[in-house]
């Protein structure tokens, strides 16, 4: 009788390894698969943040939004057993932008940091630059003609700031730049104003500016995507990041007659969900997860 519940219990562990070992190898199939190049705007309610994974596995993210709302949705797009981001870009240093990343640096381990520059008073940020100082993580100020190498040919040619915008405003100040692999692009705004828009109109040529999705500034706000910058970018598609409901009346309505003038079609997160581009370099293709 004793033999027999010894054997018994020698099945059940052999039983609870191959279970363990096909889960295991299911996780590591499912993600490592070359899924070629993905981009996400994650719904975190009213914030920025965008997820990048290039063809070659380097992983990117553009804002962390507010605090408390980014590791959910993140989880659906990462691997579990992937603990490393290999860089964060900071367009403006605003609640909305940055609360995430303090909750991204608890749990990822973090390989570089890019900022516009910008400053703001407020403890969240004093708390995330000590955090990235008690880390030693690099610390780098994003500047015009900058292009981060993502591998398997995706880039982001970083458009602004061209100059010091350490006594600008956030929004005025953010980080502005264009995602890009084979033929699809995306251009990146943060909170970019109209007035920012200019400077960026007046540096560029509309070649270097097209892009097949917009990130639509300020989650739609009427001070950004004015009718030159959105003509000169002429996207297919856009994306607005924004909390349903909003205090702020976003996306406000001239910004949807802009884009609507241009024939551009709207996705948002507070109707959507995260939104999730997956192209081969020729095509993208789109998905949503709630």
């Amino acid at each position: 009788m004793v033999i027999k519940s010894k054997k018994n219990f020698l099945f059940l562990v052999v039983l609870v390894l191959l279970v363990l070992n096909i889960s295991l190898f299911y996780f590591d199939f499912k993600y490592s698969q070359n899924q070629g190049f993905t981009f996400a705007m994650l719904d975190v309610g009213q914030g920025d943040a965008l997820f990048i994974e290039s063809p070659t596995g380097t992983q990117i993210l553009v804002d962390g939004g507010p605090p408390r709302k980014i590791l959910a949705p993140l989880s659906k797009l990462m691997s579990p057993f992937d603990r490393k981001i290999d860089a964060i870009i900071v367009t403006n240093p605003d609640q909305d932008h940055i609360g995430g990343f303090l909750d991204v640096l608890k749990v990822y381990k973090v390989g570089a940091v890019f900022e516009a520059g910008t400053f703001n008073t407020s403890k969240i940020y004093k708390n995330l630059r000590d955090e990235i100082q008690n880390k030693n993580i690099q610390n780098i100020t994003a500047r015009r003609g900058m292009r981060l190498n993502l591998g398997g040919g995706a880039v982001i040619d970083i458009l602004f700031p061209d100059r010091d915008v350490s006594t600008w405003t956030t929004n005025d100040g953010s980080v502005v730049g264009r995602l890009s692999f084979g033929d699809v692009s995306i251009m990146l705004t943060g909170d970019a104003t109209s007035e920012t828009e200019k400077i960026v109109l007046a540096e560029n040529t509309q070649a270097q500016l097209k892009s097949t999705i917009l990130k639509v500034g300020h989650h739609g706000s009427h001070t950004s995507s004015s009718p030159e910058f959105v003509q000169a970018v002429a996207p297919t598609y856009a994306f607005i990041p924004l909390g349903k409901d909003n205090k702020y009346g976003h996306p406000r309505q001239e910004t949807l007659d802009t884009l609507a003038q241009f024939g551009v079609k709207v996705f948002r997160t507070d109707i959507l969900g995260t939104i999730i581009m997956r192209s081969d370099g020729l095509t993208p293709t789109f998905s949503f997860s709630k």
